[in-house]
């Protein structure tokens, strides 16, 4: 059987060659290119993300990375966003008062977490969403890789999308699964096997 292509997106932000290597690890075909052509032929394609929402979206803007979102979203093609890759996927990030526009996939905004230690870093439960396709086969007390001070706090998109929440004084997603487009907030390549499993039931639905 022919190895399923997975372009990781190098738009200047993110753990390349980490989420390179986990996906690797899946028996995957795994590129690391600002190609866009070869972002959007790929089997899957994986936005990762670190640090600020404005500068990830800079950075994705300078090499037009949200259309290529866009069109594979549009043709029922396989997205996976990953900490501030997943963030970048709703319409607005508000960061310090700034309000920036993201690639708006979902409606909504993220918002900084109100909980009492900021960042949100370490290892965390999630609640899985019923039925869900990255969450298959895992221990309900997996624990996931979290970093980050910025979350969605709030669903409005698709009735369909399968939600994950955890919670770091507040509810948060943890994770959205919604038609070709899926994300997590944590880190499934820092997640030890309980990410890898998450990476390979991903690669596997490609």
């Amino acid at each position: 059987m022919t190895a399923k292509s997975v372009v990781v997106l190098d738009y200047g932000s993110g753990n390349l060659r980490s989420a390179q290597r986990a996906l690797q690890r899946t028996g995957a075909d795994v590129e690391v290119t600002a190609d866009l052509e070869q972002a959007v032929a790929a089997d899957g394609l994986v936005v990762p993300g670190v640090g600020a929402f404005e500068a990830c979206m800079s950075g994705l803007r300078a090499i037009n990375g949200q259309q290529a979102i866009a069109d594979r979203v549009a043709a029922g093609r396989p997205v996976l966003g990953v900490c501030v890759g997943m963030q970048i996927l709703f319409a607005r990030g508000v960061e310090f008062g700034v309000e920036s526009t993201g690639c708006g996939q979902w409606p909504g905004a993220v918002t900084r977490l109100d909980a009492p230690v900021i960042p949100h870093m370490g290892w965390n439960v999630v609640g899985a969403a019923p039925g869900s396709a990255l969450f298959k086969g895992l221990d309900p007390d997996a624990r996931f890789y979290f970093v980050h001070s910025y979350a969605a706090q709030r669903w409005e998109g698709s009735d369909d999308a399968l939600l994950t929440w955890a919670s770091h004084g507040v509810p948060f997603l943890a994770a959205v699964e919604d038609g070709p487009l899926a994300a997590t907030q944590f880190h499934p390549e820092k997640s030890g096997d309980a990410g890898a499993a998450i990476l390979s039931n991903w690669v596997e639905g490609l």
